[in-house]
């Protein structure tokens, strides 16, 4: 079969659109031939390498399969697999091993569930790993509750589209911040109000909110714990290296120093999220919002388009 392969760290120009074997799915493993597939930070991650693996010398990389987020048709199961049978649309991710830009992948069954009725493949492969991050950081750390004030910072990208419109699912009053070229498409998934970030800096609006959910953080821990209200919750999803840092070394500290909570977190795919998200989906309370297409082999331009950082909701690759 066909698959987008890392064979060295660097540059997507250095991927391979090469011959694979053909995966053969374990006890517990669900063959999809694949519909779709998403593109996603963690991608980039896993192409270009942690910072030490790239210094002069070091073991070269194996060989890897990039992708996770998928969606596709079962082709065959394993003997342990009850809750999928050949000829199933479903939706899921991979996990961190990739595999899932090729024409067919196996993936553990807890990771996948039945692709929502209404929603294309390309739809359902933008869905998984974005989504779920968007919910569990509102719902799991971000304690929301209807009537809420939530901030969605980076409402534009990936998790943020999600995040706004899970938000206003639960009953909450929402405020995104995104760039000019993006204000309208804010307005169009539901938000009650929208800060253009190059024409107002909201750290200095003065307004106080119950939850702050960073998908993409680019300002001082200390910026957004001064914008929670007493028992307020931030969140960082993503974000610059610095603010992450700062929510993960600071946020432990900051948070014992009274009610005010700053959390950072690792989303966590599981089949009970994705169920949930399937609900909601297939209500139309939540919609994917896909900037551009692309096809298998282009997954190098796809990821080039992703580290730009200027992706107005999700960039899916078509098989």
């Amino acid at each position: 079969m066909k698959a987008i392969v890392r064979t060295q760290y660097g540059p997507p120009e250095l991927l391979q659109f090469a011959e694979v074997a053909t995966p053969v799915p374990a006890g517990n493993e669900v063959m999809i031939r694949l519909g779709a597939a998403s593109v996603n930070p963690l991608d980039l991650y896993l192409m270009k390498g942690a910072p030490w693996d790239r210094i002069p010398g070091m073991k070269k990389p194996k060989p890897m399969v990039l992708g996770c987020d998928v969606a596709g048709r079962v082709e065959a199961v394993g003997r342990e697999v009850t809750q999928f049978r050949a000829g199933d649309e479903v939706f899921g991710v991979t996990g961190f091993k990739g595999n899932g830009f090729a024409e067919y992948v196996c993936v553990a069954e807890e990771r996948l569930a039945p692709k929502p009725v209404n929603l294309t493949f390309e739809q359902a492969a933008a869905v998984p790993v974005a989504a779920i991050t968007a919910l569990q950081g509102l719902r799991d750390k971000g304690r929301i509750r209807p009537g809420q004030k939530v901030l969605v910072e980076g409402a534009s990208g990936g998790v943020g589209t999600f995040a706004v419109q899970i938000a206003k699912a639960f009953g909450a009053e929402v405020t995104a911040v995104c760039s000019t070229r993006n204000v309208h498409q804010a307005w169009s998934m539901g938000a009650d109000c929208v800060i253009d970030y190059s024409k107002e800096d909201f750290t200095r609006s003065g307004q106080r909110y119950d939850l702050i959910l960073a998908a993409n953080g680019h300002h001082s821990i200390f910026d957004y714990r001064r914008l929670l209200v007493a028992d307020g919750v931030y969140v960082a999803a993503g974000g610059g290296l610095v603010q992450i840092f700062e929510t993960f070394t600071l946020g432990p500290v900051l948070s014992r120093m009274g009610r005010k909570k700053m959390v950072f977190f690792l989303a966590k795919v599981t089949r009970k999220d994705l169920d949930f998200l399937k609900e909601l989906l297939e209500s139309g309370k939540v919609v994917p919002v896909i900037d551009r297409r692309y096809r298998l082999s282009e997954a190098a331009e796809a990821l080039s388009y992703l580290a730009e950082g200027h992706a107005q909701g999700k960039i899916v690759l078509t098989v």
